[in-house]
């Protein structure tokens, strides 16, 4: 006699159909507004994961692929929020959140909100979930949507707000990209996520500085390209370095190149940007801070490491 359980199993294993259901089953059921790029690439990693996805975008073309891969399309923003318990939100801007979101009933949901924004607007929308008597994580997302779906591509979300909905979905938000939980202060995930898209703009400004100054000799961008990025890794102890002193306010100890030394070092890349023709728009305002910390106080700051002049931009 065969054990009935047993042929079930089988016929489930065998059946794409069936195991897929039976996997759908299993996994947390989430609603998903916005599907621009960064939101149907989202998308794609949760239908692809077994969790059952409804959507919903103001264009309404968008979802037609998603469909046809499994996704339930909503015809409404309240009626995507009325099919799932998890509410995942990423639109353009804040704005377009509250005009989706508005007036609709929340509560009991978990909110989840990976649009891009400031520390105060996450705050804000928390606030705001609250009052509707939602749970609310905000979410900053360090990555593209390509990198969405493939763990060794190194992207990850920063999440704050709500600990017990982070640690209650985390599996389920962690499919996309790692997930990393930076605090209960809801504007923190912001935060992160500015702080280190703000470094990297600083570094994508002096990687074009350098290009810029080779532009018209004999060397190509190709040959530069190794040496620029071993020598940014090899300064990459500054982020270390930096944190050490402003946690200890010791600005002096074991300094190696001192600001004084910087400073009149910077002379030569001033010069050398005016012989070949290249604005200084790019570095002259780090250049500038340098210079204005040490004209303060010479005596006090010459021997500093130069992360002293952070300390001047909070004003």
């Amino acid at each position: 006699m065969t054990d009935t359980s047993t042929k079930h199993d089988a016929q489930t294993i065998a059946n794409p159909v069936v195991r897929a259901a039976a996997n759908a089953a299993a996994k947390t059921p989430l609603t998903l507004l916005g599907l621009g790029a960064m939101g149907t690439a989202l998308a794609r990693t949760w239908l692809a994961a077994g969790h059952p996805l409804t959507v919903w975008n103001r264009t309404p073309g968008k979802a037609a692929a998603l469909a046809a891969e499994g996704a339930l399309v909503a015809a409404s923003p309240a009626e995507a929020v009325a099919a799932s318990g998890l509410i995942v939100v990423c639109l353009l801007d804040h704005a377009g959140v509250g005009s989706a979101l508005e007036g609709l009933d929340l509560t009991g949901k978990d909110l989840v909100d990976l649009t891009t924004g400031t520390p105060a607007d996450g705050r804000a929308r928390a606030a705001w979930a609250r009052e509707r008597g939602a749970r609310f994580l905000d979410g900053g997302i360090m990555g593209t949507p390509s990198m969405m779906g493939t763990p060794a591509a190194g992207g990850y979300v920063f999440y704050s707000g709500s600990p017990d909905l982070f640690g209650e979905h985390r599996s389920t938000l962690e499919v996309p990209a790692g997930a990393r939980f930076v605090g209960s202060d809801p504007g923190h995930a912001a935060l992160h996520d500015v702080a280190l898209l703000s470094a990297m703009t600083g570094l994508f400004a002096g990687i074009s500085h350098a290009y810029a100054l080779i532009g018209g000799e004999d060397v190509s961008p190709k040959d530069l390209a190794p040496l620029l990025a071993e020598w940014l890794g090899a300064m990459g102890f500054f982020a270390g370095a930096a944190a050490e002193r402003l946690v200890s306010g010791d600005f002096t100890s074991g300094v190696e190149s001192n600001l004084a030394m910087q400073v009149t070092g910077s002379a030569t890349l001033l010069r050398t940007a005016a012989e070949q023709g290249v604005s200084t728009e790019l570095i002259g305002p780090y250049l500038d801070l340098m210079r204005e910390r040490l004209a303060a106080d010479p005596a006090a700051h010459a021997g500093e490491d130069n992360a002293g002049a952070i300390t001047l931009l909070r004003r």
